[in-house]
């Protein structure tokens, strides 16, 4: 096995008296689809708010692209350069257009020129199938094509991992499909990445491993063909059998 592009080791992480994760070790690979699951409030998306250091673990090792996630800023700056991260709510500027989005990342906190960024961000948004939205404002586009956006702006900055923080929960159903088709041909191009999701059907058809967590831990993990057909853990099994029932 080559060295894990993310590697956590023993990670806790408390809100209050709440223990949000619990002695969590997981690896990740380059170039790995990884699809975290479970019931709500089980740590999913603390866990990969954790990786870019969008919440602080208060105990334990994250290891991104061989440097230590600590309280060395510098280091927190350049993981976050090289981990992308779309959120359930967008997160877009709305009084920028589209296009700004996507280029002042890149202008920010790369120093790419302005001409270049424009240049970039068009071909990102012709990605993800929206170029003829670029001068629009976040507020005149659905929320699919929100979501689309956002997924354009983190690809400029050519990350080498992209989270995922259920992208999907916050859209129309039929908006739904639209996003993960996207996802889906970024994961079929190589790009590594990590999604919280209770879309199921995307996990198996995209996923390398699937994770189900639950009470803050790591309860089981296996390629989607065995956790979905062969779970292992009773707690596994009661799970998947009410959501794959809806």
């Amino acid at each position: 096995m080559s060295q894990a592009i993310i590697q956590l080791s023993g990670v806790n992480k408390w809100f209050g008296d709440v223990h949000v994760l619990r002695d969590v070790d997981l690896a990740v690979q380059q170039g790995e689809r990884m699809v975290i699951c479970g019931p709500s409030g089980s740590g999913k998306s603390t866990l990969i708010r954790c990786i870019n250091r969008l919440e602080h673990h208060d105990s334990g090792n994250i290891v991104v692209d061989g440097l230590t996630l600590d309280e060395d800023t510098e280091h927190v700056a350049a993981i976050r350069r090289e981990v992308g991260m779309v959120f359930q709510s967008f997160n877009l500027f709305p009084h920028l257009s589209v296009l700004e989005n996507c280029a002042l990342p890149q202008i920010r906190v790369r120093g790419t020129p302005r001409a270049e960024a424009e240049a970039k961000a068009m071909a990102y948004l012709r990605r993800v199938q929206i170029p003829e939205q670029s001068h629009k404002f976040p507020g005149q586009l659905s929320g699919g094509q929100q979501q689309r956006v956002a997924i354009a702006r983190s690809l400029c900055m050519e990350p080498k991992v992209m989270l995922f923080d259920e992208p999907t929960s916050a859209l129309d159903p039929e908006m739904i499909k639209e996003v993960l088709d996207v996802i889906i041909d970024l994961a079929q191009s190589g790009m590594t990445m990590i999604c919280v999701t209770h879309e199921m059907g995307f996990a198996k058809k995209v996923a390398d491993t699937v994770v189900f967590m639950d009470g803050g831990r790591i309860v089981e993990q296996a390629p989607p063909d065995e956790l979905f057909n062969r779970p292992k853990s009773d707690r596994t099994k009661k799970f998947l059998s009410q959501i794959l029932s809806h």
